[in-house]
């Protein structure tokens, strides 16, 4: 886990409302067509729309999130579906409470 790398791709306010929304999915997006729970997370597509930004900006933060290890995803056959990793948030927070 890298506090920096996190730290760059938290000072985006349309990432941490992402990271927001997938904290509590069943709150922010509507149900899966295909799939009828959010175990494995919310699909890109419900993202991108609850965004309103456009679906290369949402890859491109999405990417981000997924390289500095925030979001974990998962295919179902053409879709992907992300969700929160919680166990790097966690240790992310730790880490910023040890050392600030």
């Amino acid at each position: 886990m890298d506090i920096v790398e996190i730290s760059k791709v938290l000072s985006n306010q349309t990432r941490v409302n992402i990271l927001k929304w997938l904290k509590e999915p069943e709150k922010n997006f509507p149900p899966h067509q295909d799939i009828d729970h959010f175990d494995d997370g919310v699909c890109v597509g419900y993202i991108h729309d609850k965004t309103g930004l456009s679906q290369s900006t949402i890859s491109t933060y999405l990417a981000s999130m997924q390289n500095a290890e925030l979001i974990i995803p998962t295919r179902h056959g053409k879709w992907t579906y992300y969700k929160r990793n919680e166990k790097v948030i966690d240790a992310y927070i730790k880490s910023l409470k040890s050392v600030l």
